[in-house]
């Protein structure tokens, strides 16, 4: 089903539990993605404020990248969107995916 304007949500509920709209969600040059930052984007997504088209176009991101940072928060939460760590939460699914 394809969303119109007309019925999408003006705001979505964001990562910090804040109110998050078109204007405040990070700038399309954004060129430092910190974890917040990412988790606002799959919000706006999830929460049908942008469709996955228009965030890939607008944050020039890929589809898998999107879907990447999907994945983190639905296992690790923010704390899986950190740069720092996302080579730590990838070892540990791949090893829990060989022992199941």
């Amino acid at each position: 089903m394809l969303q119109t304007d007309r019925n999408r949500p003006r705001t979505v509920t964001g990562p910090l539990g804040e109110a998050l709209d078109r204007d405040n969600l990070p700038s399309p040059n954004t060129s430092r993605w910190v974890a917040r930052r990412k988790a606002e984007v799959v919000a706006a997504v999830d929460g049908g404020l942008l469709t996955i088209a228009e965030a890939c176009e607008r944050y020039d991101l890929s589809l898998e990248e999107l879907a990447s940072w999907q994945r983190a928060i639905e296992r690790e939460g923010l704390a899986g969107l950190r740069a720092t760590r996302v080579q730590h939460y990838r070892q540990m699914h791949e090893r829990q995916a060989r022992q199941s």
